[in-house]
């Protein structure tokens, strides 16, 4: 996997000061994405362990609320198989910081078991997000006035609660 680039102390894309890890390759080529440049999965820099390692420092200090994936495209099939084994780093180092991811896929369509999506990773990935923000943007449902999506057909999904619960949450905002 390659990554498109790094933001920390965020406050953009989810609560909170975060770490954001944007991740390349994009399949959905959603029209007028704001980062077109991330479809192409040779773009950015290799996602390395020194990468990687970075990442985890800058989650340490007290004053981060969590992390952040977006894209790119974190559930294309090659980011799942990336991504995974780091999250498993981040949930044990830090199990007190939330992970929050973005996704052009439907949950309850792409990602559950028999979802175009579905890997042998998307479980154990979807198992370590707090929060999925989901569906693609749709420039018809453009909305600025929204909290940390572009479009009006994008969820803020709460996947503890989801899971816990066992019905579809979504957070309040």
């Amino acid at each position: 996997m390659n990554c498109a680039g790094v933001k920390y102390c965020d406050v953009a894309n989810g609560p909170g000061c975060r770490t954001v890890l944007f991740v390349s390759g994009c399949r959905n080529a959603c029209p007028n994405c704001f980062q077109p440049h991330t479809w192409d999965f040779g773009y950015g820099v290799p996602f390395d362990e020194a990468l990687q390692q970075e990442l985890l420092d800058s989650l340490a200090p007290d004053y981060v609320q969590g992390l952040t994936l977006l894209g790119g495209e974190p559930f294309e099939e090659e980011n799942q198989r990336a991504l995974v084994p780091f999250l498993e780093r981040v949930r044990a180092q830090y199990p007190d910081r939330d992970v929050w991811a973005f996704t052009g896929y439907v949950y309850d369509r792409d990602l559950i078991s028999g979802g175009r999506k579905h890997t042998k990773d998307t479980d154990a990935l979807l198992a370590m997000i707090d929060v999925l923000v989901d569906g693609p943007f749709v420039e018809a449902e453009k909305d600025i006035t929204l909290k940390f999506r572009g479009s009006r057909n994008q969820r803020l999904l709460d996947l503890a609660a989801t899971r816990k619960t066992g019905r579809l949450c979504h957070v309040k905002d």
